[in-house]
């Protein structure tokens, strides 16, 4: 059975048919779920606020880095439905915050700053939190980084459906994202093997390494479908983990991969972020489409824009 929902997500989002070096291909913009809200978190987080709500919270607990875009995606989704949030964020309080830690602020977030050590531990940080407000008398749903749970994969099962409309889905060969604490690739299997589809899902990891992130989406998968009860079986071969295009670490970006986002942009008007779809589709462009004319590969575009405005100086 699948699990309920709030709506606020502007889906369906359009897939749009784009050039670059000459080669055509799709363009699936999870980048216009919303103006505040963009990118691929709102959708896991419609299931997860509705189950906050349901288990009458009052705070949300969520972790990330400080541009993360699912801290700030959580704080306004939150605040539309009249929750207080609390944020666990790897990195430093900025007295002019810009891009998504900007957002946080303006938005009302409380904020705790955790060094890379610290962050590793988040969930003991948030569990330890959460007793003192408990004590409080206020009610905590937490949210793990990125959203990726049993319950917020269903963003991207649905995600599935939604695709099966708007497309052919045996017209496309796989879909390719990038990927931070994986539940997106984690409910794209899951939707793939709902639909009996002999599809790739590419994952490029801009945070995890190559076993770790493989370990986790499987672990979500596994759980997901136990728990929901769902006849059917994941091909493990179609995941594929896109390794070594993040190799200058989670936040930062190299000036190369820099000049193919700006050289896009520039004949598309789609600006890509620095953290995840800017090295995403800088891998899609390395393996997919230089020396080809056409690709059958589907490009998510799951947002992160306000993630370019900590990286002016690089953009620039």
């Amino acid at each position: 059975m699948m699990p309920k929902k709030f709506n606020i997500a502007n889906i369906p989002t359009p897939i749009q048919n784009h050039k670059f070096n000459g080669c055509s291909f799709l363009i699936k913009r999870d980048d216009l779920t919303g103006v505040e809200l963009t990118g691929n978190k709102i959708r896991k987080l419609e299931y997860l606020l509705y189950d906050a709500k349901k288990n009458k919270a009052d705070y949300i607990f969520t972790a990330g880095g400080d541009q993360s875009n699912h801290a700030r995606a959580t704080v306004i989704a939150a605040a539309m439905n009249g929750f207080k949030t609390k944020l666990f964020l790897w990195g430093k309080d900025k007295s002019t915050a810009e891009g998504n830690l900007f957002l946080d602020k303006v938005f009302g977030a409380e904020i705790q700053y955790l060094n890379k050590d610290e962050f590793f531990n988040v969930n003991e940080i948030m569990l330890r939190e959460k007793e003192k407000f408990n004590k409080k008398g206020l009610n905590v749903y937490e949210i793990p980084a990125g959203g990726s749970s049993v319950l917020g994969i269903w963003g991207y099962i649905n995600f599935m459906n939604e695709l099966s409309k708007q497309i052919k889905l045996t017209k496309i060969k796989g879909i390719f994202t990038a990927a931070g604490s994986g539940g997106t690739s984690a409910g794209l299997l899951i939707g793939a093997a709902i639909f009996n589809l002999n599809l790739k899902i590419y994952a490029v990891n801009v945070l995890l390494p190559k076993d770790d992130l493989y370990n986790y989406i499987f672990n979500l998968t596994d759980a997901c479908i136990n728990k929901y009860k769902l006849n059917i079986k994941i091909r493990r071969e179609n995941l594929i983990i896109v390794d070594g295009y993040s190799e200058e670490g989670y936040k930062n970006i190299l000036p190369e991969k820099i000049n193919v986002i700006k050289e896009f942009a520039r004949q598309s008007g789609i600006l890509f972020d620095p953290t995840y779809t800017g090295k995403a589709f800088y891998s899609y462009n390395d393996l997919f489409l230089t020396g080809m004319k056409k690709n059958e590969v589907l490009f998510v575009h799951t947002g992160g824009i306000y993630g370019a405005f900590s990286k002016r100086k690089e953009y620039l």
